[in-house]
């Protein structure tokens, strides 16, 4: 089995030039499969709310939320980097919270928070949490949680005065004690500048190729989700294969084609 990811191995694969893959998942078969196929980060994320709960925005996702998944994707992960998110109000309210909820997600098989932005309260935050030996990873750009403030999914970065203001973030996020930082939706020769400026690792999702690796949804590379979105690839179709699947079992099981004998069981006269 290769050797287990850890914060350190990202560091030392960025000062190395490899690239680094993460992918979301959200319960034991998507880890187990995401970690064979030699997945480097896989982050429990709140994206969950819109993959697997049905909701719009990532908003409703709780902490208990989280939990609840990471615990399942921690029994089928061995070799990845497992990242919890931090959903909205659990650690822009007060240090005091944000310690104490990424303890508990620390303490059910993370090894790595992720929180978004880099207001003042979330850099304190941030401080905090690396101060009693908590990775974080950062985020910044698209950053869903505050979808509302920014209008709708939009690209960030548009103007001159806003690249800098991510810029400056990025480095404020590096200096506080983040050990990576997503990019999310940015235009890409801006996540060129940021990626060589910072020591820390860049991970884009809609950030271009430059970036030390990329993110991408379980759901949108396998073809689950109904939208297609310009910053993924779908690798497969298999929202198709399964409802195929599906109206073929269905429609056999309605034609008393399945189960069959083979399918049945007797005991000996």
């Amino acid at each position: 089995m290769p050797d287990k990811i850890t914060t350190r191995t990202l560091q030392q694969m960025k000062a190395q030039g490899q690239r680094i893959v993460a992918l979301t998942a959200y319960d034991f078969p998507s880890a187990q499969l995401a970690d064979a196929a030699g997945v480097d980060v896989i982050l429990v994320g709140d994206s969950v709310g819109n993959t697997m709960l049905g909701y719009e925005t990532t908003l409703p996702v709780s902490v208990e939320t989280i939990l609840h998944h990471l615990q399942a994707v921690r029994r089928g992960t061995r070799r990845a980097l497992l990242v919890a998110d931090m959903p909205f109000l659990s650690y822009g309210v007060s240090v005091e919270d944000a310690v104490y909820n990424a303890g508990a997600l620390m303490q059910a098989g993370a090894e790595a928070v992720k929180v978004e932005g880099a207001s003042p309260r979330v850099l304190d935050a941030i401080r905090a949490m690396v101060g009693i030996g908590i990775p974080v990873m950062a985020h910044l750009g698209l950053t869903p949680q505050s979808i509302h403030q920014f209008g709708g999914y939009r690209l960030q970065g548009r103007t001159a005065s806003e690249q800098e203001a991510l810029l400056e973030a990025a480095q404020a996020v590096q200096e506080t004690g983040a050990f990576s930082v997503v990019l999310e939706v940015i235009p890409a020769s801006l996540a060129r500048r940021i990626t060589e400026q910072l020591r820390i690792p860049t991970i884009g999702i809609g950030a271009g190729v430059h970036c030390d690796g990329e993110i991408q949804v379980w759901h949108d590379i396998l073809g689950l989700s109904e939208q297609t979105y310009k910053h993924t690839r779908r690798y497969a179709e298999l929202r198709a294969a399964i409802t195929d699947a599906l109206r073929q079992y269905a429609d056999e099981v309605r034609q008393r084609q399945f189960p069959t004998p083979a399918q049945s069981f007797e005991v000996d006269k």
